[in-house]
C-alpha cells in the first residue's frame, strides 16, 4: 500500500465504527431497490448459514457492513481483491442473488456511490456459488442469519498490487 492509500485506511479505521449511524442518517440518498446484476436463487437444499460457511470458508468472502442496506436484504458480502476493488454479492429474503464487482467504498467513496466502474463477472459468481446458486425460482422466507459469524471485510491487509 502507498502512503496515501494508508492514510485512507486510517481514517476508514474510525469511519468503520461510525458507518451505521451514517448509513441510518443518510438513507434518503439511497433509494433502497434491488441492485443489477441478477444471478439466480439460493438452492433450495441449501441454507443462508451454509452459504455463508462457503463463502467464507472457501472465498474469503466477509461482511460488507459499509454498504447501503436494500429493503429485504438478508446478506451483504464482499471479498475483497484489493484496496481498490471488490465483489459484492447480496442475498434476499426470498432467495435471490445479486452480485457485482466495483470499486470499494474505501479507495473511491463518490465513484462507489455513483455507481462507477461496477462490472457484472457472472462467471466469476457462479464460480464462487458454485453448488449453492439455481436458476428457478422457489417460495421460501430466509431471514438473516446470526449463526455463522460475519467475517470482517475491513481492508486491514497491505495491498502487494496497488503500491
Amino acid at each position: 500500500m502507498n502512503f496515501f492509500q494508508k492514510l485512507i485506511q486510517k481514517i476508514w479505521k474510525v469511519l468503520y465504527v461510525v458507518f451505521p449511524w451514517i448509513e441510518r442518517h443518510a438513507l434518503i440518498f439511497h433509494d433502497e431497490k434491488r441492485q443489477r446484476y441478477h444471478l439466480g436463487w439460493l438452492h433450495p437444499q441449501k441454507s443462508l448459514a451454509d452459504l455463508k460457511i462457503h463463502l467464507s470458508e472457501k472465498w474469503q468472502f466477509g461482511n460488507h457492513f459499509v454498504a447501503w442496506e436494500d429493503t429485504e436484504q438478508v446478506l451483504s458480502w464482499r471479498k475483497l481483491i484489493s484496496f481498490n476493488e471488490q465483489y459484492h454479492l447480496r442475498v434476499y429474503s426470498d432467495g435471490e442473488i445479486r452480485g457485482h464487482f466495483e470499486l470499494t467504498p474505501e479507495a473511491s467513496p463518490i465513484k462507489h456511490f455513483l455507481e462507477k466502474g461496477e462490472q457484472e463477472k457472472r462467471e466469476d459468481f457462479l464460480n464462487f456459488l458454485n453448488g449453492y446458486i439455481v436458476f428457478k425460482r422457489y417460495n421460501r422466507h430466509l431471514e438473516i442469519d446470526k449463526t455463522v459469524p460475519n467475517l470482517d471485510s475491513e481492508i486491514t491487509f497491505a495491498d502487494k498490487n496497488s503500491a
